[in-house]
């Protein structure tokens, strides 16, 4: 239920671009791979149809906006930058535990993520405060992702089908990595993402890395616009995104040159 802070983009606009970004190659690269394989027409025009993982990430996304018409309001003018900073304090030593939880209870609850990191950047300042901001969006990524891998594969078959399933999890295994990553800084789609991820058993090694790629950068930029008190919500957000890809593209090559290293050796 991650809402960024005010005036930093559109969230319908951004949520559905992101989605569209992100499927439509993964599509294209399963498309391909039913060539290889030799699959007829209508095998070829099934294979890119993904219609119950699609509604499945739509129903997810819906549960989110369903809990934020619910009590979005309320916690909207309860979670404001000075608003969230009070109730951290009033946590006293045990602040940092509050926020991380805060962040946690975001996967469930209409709470402003991005606003929760702030404060903790105001409390604790931008290295300590990003460093608890960045763990407690990495925990609930995990739980999430946790949470939907626990319910085991006849539960992911019966909800998403034998085809759909396959296609879901190839479609994670070959570009789960740049949508869990990048999913970090947009709203409503972190936990439909790890969600989806965890439902068609996406390599956990590799969701682990993406979401730290996604997670650490947002929760540091966030926690230094709190501590500086810096107004800059088009930089901030462009850092969200921007930071994640170069890290998780280092983090392939990295991959790649430990791979070959190993067959080599």
């Amino acid at each position: 239920a991650a809402r960024s802070m005010p005036g930093i983009f559109n969230h319908e606009d951004a949520g559905l671009f992101f989605v569209r970004s992100a499927m439509i190659p993964g599509a294209k690269r399963l498309h391909h791979a039913s060539e290889v394989a030799g699959l007829g027409g209508a095998q070829e025009h099934a294979a890119i149809g993904f219609m119950r993982l699609i509604a499945w990430f739509v129903a997810v996304m819906g549960l989110v906006l369903i809990s934020w018409m619910i009590w979005g309001g309320g916690w909207e003018a309860r979670f404001s930058l000075e608003g969230a900073v009070e109730e951290l304090s009033e946590a006293g030593s045990w602040a940092w535990a509050w926020g991380m939880g805060l962040l946690v209870g975001d996967v469930v609850l209409p709470i402003p993520g991005t606003v929760v990191m702030s404060a903790l950047g105001w409390v604790y300042g931008p290295l300590i405060g990003g460093l608890f901001g960045a763990l407690g969006s990495t925990l609930a990524g995990l739980i999430a992702y946790g949470a939907c891998r626990l319910c085991g594969d006849r539960v992911a078959r019966w909800i998403l089908g034998e085809k759909d399933l396959e296609r879901g999890h190839l479609l994670f295994e070959r570009s789960g990595g740049w949508i869990v990553c990048l999913s970090r800084a947009l709203p409503l789609l972190p936990e439909a993402v790890a969600c989806t991820a965890g439902l068609v058993r996406m390599p956990f090694r590799r969701f682990l890395v993406a979401l730290v790629c996604g997670s650490f950068p947002l929760g540091f930029v966030f926690a230094w616009v709190g501590a500086t008190g810096r107004e800059s919500p088009a930089l901030a957000f462009g850092l969200s995104l921007g930071l994640p890809v170069v890290l998780w593209f280092v983090s392939r090559l990295l991959s790649r040159r430990l791979e070959k290293n190993a067959e080599g050796g």
